[in-house]
């Protein structure tokens, strides 16, 4: 069942000591209040969702286009930074003004984290694409952490697409599923995941149900 999921930020990563003395690697994350700006449902727009605003901004609200302005101003509340989408089903849309915080998930809970992942910027085939290099012997000239070849004879006479190569490496959209929720701190509106999330510190982090794994 597909219901709203959470706008998060990545604070950074931590350990988190049971009750029996164990530790977990944990990632910490703080969700700002988010509130449901806009509904789509499939009569109108084709699809059922709901969209989420959060984290302020200092933008003054005369600062911003026509139709983001509509958005905030219909619902009476201050500009947000972000802006999401969260598809849902029928039974689940929410009114607009409804806020949703850490509560919205339980402990023991799985669930899957979407952000962008650390940039790295141009990188090798060797770092990129885990290549071995060619041989580190005096009969290789200067090019022992190259890909070697890539092209072929001359039909078809071209570099496939998607041919691994030398290239910008991180800052992709990835997801890592089943994540479970050790803790929530209501006061500071923090979630302790096990495990790590994309993304560096101070990042955006989208949260939702586990797709996989539901207990």
């Amino acid at each position: 069942m597909l219901r709203s999921g959470l706008i998060a930020t990545k604070i950074g990563n931590s350990s988190y000591y049971h009750e029996d003395g164990t530790s977990t690697h944990v990632t910490v994350l703080k969700v700002d209040e988010c509130i449901v700006t806009n509904v789509k449902t499939q009569e109108k727009n084709g699809y059922n969702a709901v969209q989420l605003a959060s984290i302020d901004t200092e933008k003054d609200i005369s600062h911003l286009n026509k139709p983001q302005r509509k958005i905030f101003s219909s619902i009476k509340i201050k500009p947000k930074k972000i802006l999401k989408e969260f598809k849902v089903d029928s039974e689940n849309l929410l009114e607009p003004g409804t806020k949703l915080n850490v509560n919205h998930f339980k402990v023991d809970q799985f669930v899957d984290a979407s952000g962008f992942s650390i940039g790295k910027g141009f990188a090798g085939v060797m770092k990129r694409h885990n290549f071995g290099g060619l041989r580190a012997s005096h009969g290789v000239s200067i090019s022992h952490r190259s890909h070697g070849s890539t092209g072929q004879n001359q039909d078809p006479g071209r570099v496939f697409k998607g041919k691994k190569m030398a290239g910008r490496m991180g800052n992709k959209k990835v997801t890592k599923q089943n994540l479970k929720i050790i803790s929530i701190n209501e006061s500071n509106n923090l979630l302790i995941i096990k495990g790590s999330v994309p993304g560096k510190k101070n990042s955006i982090i989208l949260l939702k149900d586990s797709v996989k794994k539901t207990s």
